[in-house]
């Protein structure tokens, strides 16, 4: 890919100039630095807030002031069915059917009540197959799980972990595991772009290994939401939690979403934690004392959703589905390579790139390993209005976004990284 580009201003100019999806950029407010906007890399922690997101929370406002509880029948949209029209948006991001895709809760609370699902260790299958470099979150859930029912997270937790030397993990490597440790695993666990290296895993050849040892398969998505295209109906996971505050653009502390494949509907044996809004819509109001889930995804849903954090979650998907997640993604790719081209330009030993260099094993960010002082080259970047994050011990990600990242903003990046390591 790197043949494509060329390194001077100009190029970088003349690609946003023909970027399809330039006009997105105005769609967001990006944070000041000084007489200008600062330059934000930082989409895989927390996205940029669309212009719209105020005026549909002010719309939710007003709603609850005009019509009080009427709100929930006659609001715009009527609060009843906001969440459906939500789940079928976030189903055309990630790939799946609009009744496998529900918006609720957070991600680590949706993945708790995933694994009491899909989660049921035997004596004979107890374990749990995920990454060593799991985000914490994850690992403390996994951990919890286990205890609950009764096991040692040392004993039933299998880690992987790259070969020494290496940063990130071989898929043959994952598909060796699952065989020799298949008939001893319930649950396969990964989050499908990891967060610290920015490796992006093949969801369809693992689950399907996975599925023919009896394994169950979950993903977090957290990194993959909005960022890569997805396609998980037809990959056939178990399940997929991850949240809408990153890529997705949802605001601090947004909502998570869940997709269950639609295989599991009928299945009357799943355990799962049920709630009043979970019940079907038809007998809701009833108020029996048994539980009836609603059909789909919807099912697992516990309480009635807070509609204002859906309103501004609903300004982002709009802007997804006025996009499409085919052209984000291939403009995703060049912004990416292009980073990378840049990178590969610095002087030799200044930073390296632990993220593949296959555009198919990876997402937007890039994670730079610096062999200069990191967290100094973190407050340079930020005196220039330059906006990345940092993990410790040494990496600093850096992620452009295609909804709002121009060519010009990665070049501008590199430009400062360069002028740091000429000194």
């Amino acid at each position: 890919m790197s043949g494509e580009f060329e390194p001077g201003e100009a190029f970088a100019r003349r690609m946003d100039a023909e970027d399809p999806l330039r006009s997105f950029r105005e769609e967001f407010l990006f944070p000041v630095h000084g007489d200008g906007h600062e330059l934000y890399l930082l989409g895989n922690s927390l996205g940029l807030q669309p212009r719209k997101a105020k005026e549909y929370v002010l719309a939710a406002m007003e709603d609850w002031a005009r019509l009080g509880v009427d709100g929930h029948f006659k609001g715009s949209p009527p609060w009843m069915e906001f969440h459906v029209g939500l789940g079928e948006q976030m189903a055309r991001v990630v790939g799946a059917r609009s009744e496998e895709v529900v918006v609720m809760n957070a991600l680590t609370v949706n993945l708790h009540l995933m694994m009491v699902s899909f989660y049921r260790p035997t004596p004979e299958r107890s374990k749990i197959l995920m990454e060593a470099s799991a985000f914490p979150s994850d690992q403390y859930a996994v951990a919890a799980q286990v205890r609950h029912h009764g096991y040692s997270p040392e004993q039933t937790v299998i880690p992987l972990a790259p070969r020494p030397g290496e940063h990130t993990l071989r898929h043959e490597d994952i598909l060796d595991t699952l065989e020799r440790h298949g008939k001893e695993i319930a649950l396969v666990l990964l989050g499908n772009v990891n967060y610290l290296t920015g490796q992006a895993f093949d969801m369809a050849a693992i689950t399907r290994a996975a599925h023919q040892r009896g394994c169950r398969v979950g993903f977090d998505l957290a990194h993959a939401a909005g960022n890569l295209r997805l396609s998980l109906h037809e990959d056939g996971p178990d399940f997929a939690v991850w949240c809408t505050y990153k890529y997705l653009n949802g605001g601090p502390g947004a909502l998570g979403g869940v997709f269950i494949h639609e295989r599991h509907f009928r299945d009357a044996s799943l355990h799962r934690l049920p709630g009043w809004w979970g019940n079907d819509r038809g007998t809701r109001f009833q108020m029996k004392p048994d539980f009836e889930p609603a059909p789909g995804a919807e099912g697992w849903v516990l309480s009635n959703p807070p509609i204002i954090q859906m309103a501004a979650l609903r300004a982002s998907l709009e802007l997804f589905d006025r996009a499409t997640m085919p052209a984000l993604r291939a403009k995703s790719e060049k912004l990416t390579g292009y980073l990378e081209f840049l990178i590969d330009r610095l002087p030799a030993g200044f930073v390296n790139s632990l993220t593949p260099r296959d555009p198919s094993q990876r997402g937007a960010h890039l994670s730079l390993r610096f062999t200069q002082d990191p967290q100094r080259m973190l407050e340079t970047l930020r005196a220039e209005g330059i906006h990345c994050d940092f993990r410790y011990p040494d990496i600093i990600r850096a992620a452009p976004v295609p909804l709002y990242n121009s060519f010009l903003d990665v070049h501008r990046f590199v430009s400062v990284l360069e002028r740091y390591a000429r000194g």
